[in-house]
This record gives C-alpha cells, structure tokens and sequence, in this order.
C-alpha cells in the first residue's frame, strides 16, 4: 500500500542550502529539491517522526552559527498524499551536464542529444549522489581530468563510500580496467548495484561492503566523497591505498575543514587542483 510523504520545506541563506542539502539527503530524504533562497525535502511519513525533526533542528541551530548575519531558517512541514508524491519531486530533476564528458539523467527521461557526452542513468534513491550536488561534480571533474593521464584500460580506482555507485560508474565509462566500489550502508550498496547494470559496467565494477581497512591493495585512483570528520578519520587508510604517483580525490569537505584536511595529507600527497563551490571544496592530491 503506498504510504504519504512529508515535504520539509526550508527557507533560508543561499550559503547554508548546500550543507542542509547534504544533511538531510544523509539522513535519508530520496528527494531533496533545491531553489534559490531554500530547499524542499521529502521523507517517507513513517520515518519523519520526532527524533528526525529534532535532528534537523539541531543541524540548522548548528549552520546558522557558522554564517553570521545570515537570517534564521524557516521550517515548515506538510504531509504530501501518495498520489501527489511524484509530481512534488520528480518534475523537479533534469538531465543535467557533468563537466564536459557526462549527462547524467533520471531513468524516466530521454537525455538530449549529444554525440560528445556519456550518458550515466541514476536512479534518485535513499543513496548520495545524483550529480546535482557541488561535492560529487567536482569529484567527477577530477576524474575526467586523471583518466586523460592515465593508460586507458590499464588503470584501477576505489571508490570509498560509494552511495549512489556515481563516481564509480564514470570510473568505468572513462576507461579504468577495474572499479572496486565500498560501502557500509546496505540501502546504498542496493541502489549502487541497480544503478551499474543499468548502466551496462556490472562487470567491470566490483561492488561490496568491506570496510577500508581490510582492502590490502593499491590503486591508481582513489576517490572518497565522504566529509572532512570522515576524510580525517580515514586518512591512514586512504593513504595505503594509493598506489605510487597515484591520484587521491577527497570531497564533501566544507570550506572551513579544508585546511585540516590539505594539511593531514602533505606529508606524502601534493595538491594537484582545488575546486570551491559556495561553501564546499573538492581536492585533487597525487602521491609524492
């Protein structure tokens, strides 16, 4: 039987949209619908209880400390019956450009027309990454511009947190020989999976739930769009896993966090570019 939804609507600063976005897509909104001065959010009714509004508050007290002077957000919640659910959001999302190599699109929309561009079909589910958020365009920049410098069909990558199965999937679009992809969610590992054979690289993309740590190998591309807490977190980690002059992308990092993590890396990667979107920053670093 098909259940309500609850439609969060947020007005609030241009700056703060993006990591509210981030939050709530986290926290498990299939649907996140952003504008110029706020966001529409939708959670499955059953889960938009008490404990998830008194998170989101908490987070957006949290974010309004970290921009001064900006206005206090306004919530507003309201329940969106079944029937009304796929025109609340769906009509919202377009195939969208990716840097100059990908449209990535719904699957219940034809992608335009050009020769030029690689088509990636993702399905919007409770996973991260669509290609509409700042963090994992600038993770995708970053990967067209490696695979032009590394061998075609000779170079592995590892995906870390892989969500959606996004980055993964352009891996295997801009010639990596193989993917290994890793997540500790079940839900997204499920959506990454969908995502991959329709999009015809289940072969090439290895897709499990093994934690970093017990990986023993070296890649030449190692991507992580996670935050800068987990970045640090796993620093150790992803250093040992890439392998001599290879390419190491971090993103999800706030602006005020890059510092940190620029920093915790330098001892053994150099910055290769840099890219800043509003608040959010994505690093490309090549091992020394």
């Amino acid at each position: 039987m098909a259940h309500s939804w609850t439609q969060l609507s947020v007005r609030t600063s241009p700056a703060s949209i993006d990591a509210l976005a981030n939050f709530l897509i986290e926290r498990g909104a299939p649907g996140v619908v952003l504008k110029k001065n706020g966001l529409d959010a939708f959670f499955a009714a059953p889960h938009a209880g008490a404990p998830l509004r008194r998170d989101i508050n908490r987070f957006v007290d949290a974010v309004t400390r970290l921009f001064p002077g900006a206005r206090k957000p306004r919530l507003q919640w309201r329940v969106v019956k079944p029937e009304n659910w796929e025109h609340s959001w769906k009509r919202f999302i377009k195939p969208r450009r990716v840097g100059k190599t990908f449209w990535v699109t719904p699957p219940w929309l034809e992608p335009p027309k050009f020769r030029r561009r690689r088509v990636i079909t993702i399905e919007p589910g409770m996973a991260f990454g669509t290609g509409t958020h700042a963090t994992t365009r600038g993770c995708m920049e970053f990967l067209e511009w490696v695979s032009e410098r590394l061998p075609t069909g000779r170079f592995t990558a590892l995906d870390v947190g892989t969500g959606s199965g996004i980055l993964a999937i352009a891996l295997a679009h801009l010639g990596a020989r193989e993917v290994r992809a890793i997540d500790n969610d079940p839900v997204a590992l499920r959506v990454a999976r969908e995502n991959c054979r329709a999009n015809g690289v289940a072969e090439t993309i290895c897709l499990s739930g093994a934690r970093l740590n017990a990986i023993r190998r070296r890649f030449d591309v190692v991507a992580a769009n996670l935050t800068a807490e987990t970045l640090l977190e796993l620093a150790a980690a992803l250093e040992k896993k890439v392998a001599t002059k290879g390419f190491l992308i971090l993103s999800g990092i706030l602006h005020a966090k890059a510092g940190a993590v620029t920093r915790r890396f330098a001892a053994r990667f150099r910055v290769v570019k840099r890219k800043q979107s509003r608040e959010w920053v994505s690093l490309l670093l090549q091992r020394k």
